[in-house]
């Protein structure tokens, strides 16, 4: 019986003895047995929290349940970034280990050391966290950090080849569309029309950076000072056009009295973080980069994350995430944000005249 309780508590996704196995031999100073815990966040790789014997912690991120899209949960390239980014003024967690033998959990994994702090998901947490003028100060180092991690340079830490630098923009709204192509689950056609006017309207990209992909205050852990202990969830990182990063942080920073907030109760309509237009002139002042043409970048962002909601939709719907209370209403909410998304990317499209 014993046994079999144990068992229950070990979360989906989770090959105790395998895992177990791997990190005896693989994880100096892990003492057996292991607990595990799945870590709640966003719908993309998943995370579990990892304690052993002995109290140590880590987490390990491996890809979602059954087959999806591959190349958007590529487990060896998001470790190698991490590695990469060690000792940088890029505040990264540390590096375990890498596991590609999917023998042992049914599917590639990479181990973490654990960084505790608060990650501010939502209004309730940055206000519980934190007082108004600590949010501001966390408002400013959301950009500084972002600064910090286009300024380093690719081929000095070893990912010179980690993609191509040029036609960033182009390469990404085709492969986008492709996504939206392979899991729509319903007929938006604004979202193929905003692609068509965005490959037509394509900015000039200057010098290619290191690019998060998907940077926003949620995917940071904070100390609780509130300075950034961690960026994570680098799986859409590549190199490219680093306005793409700024235009996705403004999609995601909403503001108090916005009709749409791709995070619902976003943490940034709380008092005392900044205005979208306070963090853009930050970033021009500390970057020195030009962004005029930011509308275009908010327009990329808006269309982008509505194919990677839809996504999730059909990864949800499909059970890549295991049991999920409340999934119809919650997919329900999903597919009107998606639209809306859409519509978002359209008008910041138009106001480029």
């Amino acid at each position: 019986m014993a046994d079999e309780e144990a068992t229950a508590t070990v979360p989906e996704g989770i090959d105790s003895a395998g895992v177990e196995r791997w990190f005896e031999a693989n994880v100096e100073g892990a003492e057996l047995p292991l607990a595990f815990e799945r870590i709640a966040g966003g719908r993309s790789n998943l995370t579990y929290g990892v304690a052993d014997a002995a109290g140590n912690r880590w987490a390990l991120r491996r890809p979602p349940l059954g087959r999806g899209l591959a190349s958007a949960h590529d487990m060896g390239r998001e470790h190698r970034i991490i590695s990469a980014l060690q000792g940088t003024s890029v505040p990264v967690p540390p590096v375990a280990g890498m596991c590609d033998d999917e023998s042992v959990n049914g599917a590639p994994f990479y181990v973490m050391g654990f960084v505790s702090g608060p990650v501010l998901r939502d209004r309730t947490e940055a206000e519980r966290h934190f007082d108004e003028g600590e949010r501001r100060e966390i408002g400013d180092r959301v950009v500084d950090t972002l600064v910090a991690i286009h300024e380093v340079d690719p081929d000095e830490v070893g990912l010179g080849e980690l993609g191509k630098r040029e036609d960033y923009v182009a390469r990404q709204l085709h492969r986008w569309h492709g996504q939206w192509e392979k899991s729509k689950t319903d007929e938006v056609p604004l979202v193929d029309e905003v692609h068509e006017r965005l490959v037509a309207r394509i900015p000039e990209q200057g010098p290619a950076t290191i690019v998060h992909g998907d940077y926003r205050l949620d995917n940071m852990i904070l100390t609780e000072k509130g300075e950034v202990a961690a960026v994570v969830d680098w799986e859409l990182c590549t190199l490219g056009d680093p306005l793409a990063d700024v235009g996705m942080l403004m999609v995601y920073w909403s503001q108090e009295g916005d009709e749409l907030m791709p995070l619902f109760e976003a943490p940034t309509t709380a008092a005392g973080f900044q205005s979208r237009e306070e963090l853009r002139d930050r970033y021009a002042e500390r970057s020195g980069r030009d962004l005029s043409e930011l509308d275009f970048y908010i327009a990329l962002g808006s269309w982008k994350l509505a194919v990677i909601l839809q996504g999730i939709i059909a990864r949800v719907s499909a059970g890549q995430y295991g049991d999920d209370e409340g999934k119809d209403e919650g997919l329900k909410q999903f597919a009107r944000i998606v639209k809306r998304l859409a519509e978002a990317a359209d008008e910041a499209e138009r106001r480029l005249g």
